[in-house]
Order: C-alpha cells, then sequence, then structure tokens
C-alpha cells in the first residue's frame, strides 16, 4: 500500500450536508480520467447512484467548496454544479469507470474515508472521555469547596480564640486587698 495517497486522498475529502464526500473533480483526478467522462459514465448508470451515494451540490455549497479549496477554483466558472461522492459512490463510480487505475484508486479512496472514519470515532472517544474528566474535576471541587468551607469556619474559631487569649485582661471590677 502506497502510504503517501492516503493523506493527499484524504485532504480531498470534505463534509458537505453531514456526509463525507469527494468532489467530481477531484475523484476523476484521482481515476485518471476527465471529469466529462466520469459525469457521463456517471448519468448512463444513475441506479448505481442513488441519493446517498451522490448529490449534485447547490450554488451555496458550490461557492461554499470554491471558496475553501483553492485547487477547485475552476469550478466557480462552470455552469454545471459538481457532484459530490459519498464512499460507497466512490466505489460505484470505479466500477462503472473499470479502468485499472480506476480500481486500484478505488482502493486508496476507501482506505482514505475509513481512516478518517477511524480518526473521527478517537475523537469522539476523547471527548467522550475529557467530558468524563470534566464532570469528575467539578464534582471534586465541590466537594473540596465544602471542605473548604468548613474549615474555614474552624480556623477562623481558632483565630477567635487565640484573639482573646492575646487580648490583655479586663481590670477588675473591685480592686484586691486593702485600699
Amino acid at each position: 500500500m502506497d502510504t503517501t495517497l492516503l493523506p493527499r486522498i484524504e485532504t480531498r475529502i470534505q463534509v458537505i450536508r453531514g456526509h463525507r464526500v469527494i468532489v467530481d473533480a477531484d475523484l476523476a483526478a484521482l481515476y485518471g480520467v476527465p471529469t466529462k467522462a466520469l459525469n457521463q459514465a456517471v448519468k448512463r448508470n444513475t441506479g448505481r447512484f442513488p441519493p446517498d451515494f451522490m448529490f449534485r451540490l447547490n450554488a451555496a455549497e458550490k461557492s461554499q467548496v470554491v471558496t475553501n479549496c483553492d485547487h477547485l477554483r475552476s469550478l466557480k466558472y462552470s455552469r454545471t454544479p459538481p457532484c459530490a461522492f459519498t464512499e460507497h459512490g466512490a466505489i460505484q463510480a470505479a466500477n462503472v469507470l473499470a479502468s485499472v487505475q480506476a480500481v486500484a484508486m478505488g482502493v486508496h479512496v476507501v482506505r482514505a474515508f475509513v481512516r478518517l472514519r477511524e480518526t473521527a470515532a478517537t475523537h469522539a472517544d476523547l471527548s467522550r472521555r475529557l467530558d468524563e474528566l470534566e464532570r469528575m474535576t467539578a464534582a471534586l471541587a465541590a466537594r473540596h469547596d465544602a471542605q473548604g468551607r468548613a474549615t474555614q469556619v474552624q480556623l477562623q474559631q481558632v483565630f477567635d480564640a487565640l484573639r482573646q487569649l492575646m487580648a490583655p485582661p479586663d481590670p477588675p471590677a473591685r480592686p484586691i486587698g486593702f485600699v
């Protein structure tokens, strides 16, 4: 497995409409075909691409993609909105194209999607652990505050007692002895 491909592919994967997708121009470049050829193959096989495998970007999404990805700035002038392929759509596109490079790169694309999913799961686990630690710390701080207040009250009583002992004695009301 070529490990240098995965990071390059991962940078092409974006989150649109809550799904991890790769835009048709990037997928076509990875598969070694023109974007037009990829889209024609998809159009000829529409039954293989349900909405959860592939969808067209609306104007706002297209603008966002062009703004966020410098390498896709040529899409800005395209009259046809680009397609976005999910992990399963990328596999189907490789099968539809059936070229040697598309099949080989399809494996790498799937691995990149899987690696991103694993990374997200790891981050979710870390986030959950951090939340748990935060709750435990808050509970300890609350207990500590309660103990701290009790200790503060006790220390104040000790200080008051010491101040009373240090204070000069009150003069006697009646002198002792013979006057």
